[in-house]
């Protein structure tokens, strides 16, 4: 595999001449902390290691990673044999740039959540993600070719009018533990465990009500009167917008359980890894996921999952943990309670989330996206 376009110039007998081409990644915002901001960095260096060129151009970034890319106004003029692929997942107006660009267009689509969703809490974000589909649909006539993250996101490419798509994990080491877990994290919920008892449940992901960790408060209001009275939850995430959280407190704070429910906020590497590793069970009850890497590195801990299923979780999950079609309080509290209570059966959710991990594997991934890139360029 080579990173250039066979030109036969003379006819048939001509010598074939083989051109250079770019595939240049365009993201409206290019984050470390981000799985789309990793998954970007992870495809140049795919499409660099083939041969193909390619850089990154990004509308805004975080500090330490404003290196890897350079702003979407230095995209210059456009080249005979470059190509751009555009990072979907937010309304931008990196996109306006992209689209007046005569340059031919790939898109990878990691989902945006619908607006209804968030409009009665955060209407500025509901207008993003309203105008991201929209922009996602424009910019199905211009696209030689689309890659989602999961087959649910294609059915969404396919709805929009994309013809040519395909599937590819993100490009993400869901099993890597980098980072060793935070000492003093680690050490003040295991002393917690030893001298309360009780469960530690977690969730990982936005606080945020399209996220629903108010139902996870419902599921363990009634986890703990009925099944185990010291049980904790964890929310780690950073919030959406300044509503949501603090009505999300006064909710905790009327079930009287604000000594059971932490909101540490979003965490480092290390601290996460102490939260995975201290977890007894990882509880989803998301109203929309396109993917979600939370339940990919819960699995790749081994963590066992109860999740409500719907979109694309059932997808993700796939067999390896508990998926629930109701995620009223009681049901869920009842499939939580189960799989703490049960070892035989933790082991085997345990065993299964690791194996399903590894199916979502970086390398192989990388290369099936980079093969797929290829083929789409060489059929210009």
């Amino acid at each position: 595999m080579n990173g250039c376009i066979p030109r036969n110039r003379g006819g048939s007998d001509a010598p074939v001449h083989c051109t250079p081409v770019r595939v240049d990644q365009v993201i409206p915002s290019l984050a470390s902390r981000d799985a789309i901001g990793v998954h970007t960095l992870n495809l140049r260096d795919g499409l660099r290691a083939a041969g193909i060129d390619s850089d990154i151009y990004y509308g805004s970034f975080t500090p330490d990673v404003q290196h890897e890319g350079r702003p979407v106004t230095e995209l210059g003029r456009a080249g005979r044999d470059r190509w751009l692929l555009y990072q979907s997942s937010i309304g931008s107006p990196v996109y306006d740039i992209l689209a007046a660009r005569d340059e031919p267009k790939l898109v990878n689509y990691h989902n945006i959540t619908p607006a209804s969703l968030l409009r009665d809490w955060e209407p500025n974000v509901a207008y993003e993600v309203a105008l991201g589909r929209t922009q996602l649909a424009r910019l199905a006539p211009q696209s030689r070719f689309a890659v989602a993250d999961s087959a649910f996101n294609e059915s969404e490419l396919r709805a929009l009018g994309y013809e040519e798509t395909a599937v590819v994990p993100l490009l993400i080491d869901m099993r890597s533990k980098s980072d060793e877990p935070d000492p003093d994290l680690a050490g003040l919920m295991a002393h917690r465990k030893v001298s309360e008892g009780g469960a530690d449940l977690l969730f990982v992901g936005k606080i945020s009500a399209h996220k629903a960790p108010h139902d996870l408060v419902k599921m363990l209001h009634v986890l703990r009167r009925l099944y185990d009275p010291a049980a904790r939850l964890h929310l780690v995430g950073s919030p959406l917008g300044e509503t949501y959280g603090p009505a999300l407190d006064a909710f905790i704070a009327e079930l009287e359980l604000t000594d059971a429910v932490f909101l540490p906020g979003s965490v480092s590497g290390t601290e996460l890894e102490a939260y995975f590793q201290a977890a007894d069970v990882f509880v989803c009850a998301s109203e929309h996921e396109g993917f979600c890497v939370p339940l990919a590195e819960a699995m790749g801990h081994g963590l066992p999952i109860v999740a409500y299923g719907v979109t694309a979780v059932p997808e993700t999950v796939a067999g390896a943990g508990l998926i629930l079609p109701d995620k009223s309080a009681v049901p869920f509290a009842a499939a939580v309670a189960r799989v703490i209570g049960d070892a035989a059966l933790r082991g085997a959710l345990s065993d299964a989330g690791r194996a399903r991990a590894a199916q979502f594997d970086l390398g192989a991934s990388q290369r099936r996206f980079v093969s797929l890139v290829h083929t789409a360029i060489g059929h210009r």
